[in-house]
């Protein structure tokens, strides 16, 4: 069996693929036809950031059985074409996390003193000791937005140096956070208190441009702030406005919205406070090495064995087991999505029933699906099939499965409560006919619902007229219903309404729905597509 390397790689990453057996191509910088043309020849693909494995290629591919993304994310793949197509997508998630952490404290001390400015200076053949006077950080407060993996690296490091570490991060414990020697705290709490500030979240709907105008008005104005995460976390527009009008004193950027990045399409550069690299976070000879490692590991031992390790689109099951629990795999992975969107607080406990003819299925595999759901709203790419109980049991998470051998309804039915620090939600779904995933209540409404892709859920009162001025609402703002579902409370007075639309409803129209009379609530989800999963 042939693996085509299409971007660079640690040399180890090739040698253990031939080691294995396989014959491997290294052909970096192909033009996306030259792709397609060699594509039919593999059945395995290993990749960085610069191939794009679109829908074009994976069709093309006829042999292609695996691609391997050495590092974590996959913003280059097409994976729902991929698992159309039935090909692996694996990634290696866990080989640059200190590196990362790494990179956020050397721009951060760079940005303290001064460092890049200093050095273009003297290159320019002047010595400016007075103009780049910098600043301690002993004893100074770091803000870390996001205290997961590389934010807990990041807060051990600040410590090491003598800076007391606050953290800002809705999904998790206290507790657990508490004994990292971190004080968690409010976003709002973040900003005003910090001297320094550096961001670790994915980038999700929920965290796009999560630092704008009114986190940097609320910030010291000797504050400095560091986005070593991900591009669109922070807006760029506000960060900009920031900086020249003095709300901050300096910035520090190591990705951004529109990369690669110039001056053309990013004003930032020009301005003598703010410092930048070209997306070098995880771009060290340790971190390269480790996810090339990794990821030819996992490659070659799946092409080998068929065994799947961090596979981000298919669990590792066995195929008998797949056939039998393969539609409730899908079901789990959308509750879980839905139960994380809809939550409040961190999550303390998880509790999955099984109720019905699952006496006899190996239900394991659904519950990891549950967990790789309900952490992927959050995490992202840095969530698999095989890491979810780890994350789980690093984050202080009770897991507790049952089984019910009757269900008055449905012949068989998952029913999930998530509680959480702040309270407590129950989902269940069942699957009709071979694979049709459906959530059929939650909390205490009754349903059936179509928990995929992008939804409007909204609590109004239980009053004529609200349906027609949600439609006309997004009508107006050309965002097309696919379909409906309603859940209703007679003695309470009140409505639930899950919406599919085509489209994602924006931050802006979501605004104008929750302030529509008659409405208690509302929330844009974006779910998995079960057609896709």
């Amino acid at each position: 069996m042939k693996v085509l390397i299409s971007d660079n790689l640690a040399p180890v990453g090739a040698q253990i693929l031939m080691d294995t057996g396989l014959e491997v191509d290294i052909k970096t910088g192909l033009a996306p036809e030259e792709l397609k043309n060699i594509i039919p020849e593999y059945e395995g693909l290993v990749i960085r950031s610069a191939t794009k494995v679109t829908a074009e290629i994976i069709e093309a591919a006829t042999n292609l059985k695996v691609v391997g993304r050495a590092g974590i994310g996959l913003d280059n793949v097409d994976i729902p074409a991929a698992s159309k197509n039935g090909v692996v997508v694996m990634n290696a998630p866990d080989g640059n996390a200190t590196t990362a952490a790494e990179h956020a404290i050397a721009m951060m001390v760079s940005l303290a003193r001064n460092i890049p400015q200093a050095t273009a200076s003297m290159k320019e053949g002047k010595w400016e000791k007075k103009k780049f006077m910098g600043r301690e950080l002993t004893g100074k407060t770091l803000g870390i937005v996001g205290i997961g993996r590389i934010g807990s690296i990041v807060a051990d490091r600040a410590q090491g140096l003598e800076m007391k570490v606050i953290a800002y991060d809705p999904h998790m414990p206290e507790d657990l956070v508490k004994k990292l020697g971190v004080e968690l705290t409010s976003l709002d709490e973040v900003c005003k208190k910090s001297d320094f500030i550096s961001v670790h979240v994915p980038m999700t709907k929920d965290t796009r441009h999560l630092i704008s105008t009114e986190q940097f008005k609320s910030m010291k104005k000797d504050a400095m702030f560091i986005d070593c995460a991900r591009g669109g976390v922070v807006d760029e527009e506000a960060l900009y406005e920031a900086l020249t009008t003095g709300e901050i004193a300096g910035a520090a950027l190591d990705v951004f919205a529109v990369e690669p990045t110039t001056k053309e399409n990013c004003p930032l550069l020009g301005l003598d406070n703010f410092i930048c690299t070209p997306h070098l976070g995880a771009s060290t000879s340790e971190a390269q090495e480790n996810v090339a490692v990794a990821i030819a590991k996992q490659v070659g031992e799946y092409l080998r064995t068929g065994v799947v390790s961090n596979a981000i689109n298919v669990p590792s099951v066995s195929s008998d087991v797949l056939t039998k629990v393969g539609p409730y795999l899908t079901l789990a992975e959308m509750l879980g999505s839905f139960h994380m969107q809809i939550a409040k607080g961190g999550v303390e406990e998880v509790n999955l029933e099984y109720i019905g003819d699952f006496e006899e299925q190996t239900t394991g595999p659904i519950t990891v699906a549950f967990l790789k759901g309900l952490f992927t709203p959050i995490l992202q790419d840095a969530v698999n099939y095989v890491n979810a109980p780890l994350i789980a049991k690093e984050r202080g998470i009770r897991v507790v499965e049952s089984k019910t051998g009757h269900s008055d309804d449905f012949t068989s039915l998952l029913s999930i409560r998530v509680k959480t620090t702040e309270g407590k939600n129950m989902l269940a779904g069942t699957v009709f006919g071979k694979n049709e995933p459906r959530l059929v209540r939650m909390n205490t409404f009754r349903l059936e619902a179509l928990p995929s892709g992008p939804m409007l859920f909204v609590y109004n009162k239980d009053i004529p007229g609200v349906i027609g001025a949600l439609g006309t609402t997004l009508g107006e703002h050309e965002v097309n219903i696919s379909r409906m579902t309603v859940g209703r409370e007679k003695e309470q007075g009140r409505n639930i309404i899950l919406l599919n639309t085509d489209s994602t409803v924006s931050k802006e129209l979501l605004k104008t729905v929750q302030q529509l009379e008659h409405i208690d609530d509302a929330m844009a989800l974006v779910l998995p597509n079960y057609a896709e999963i």
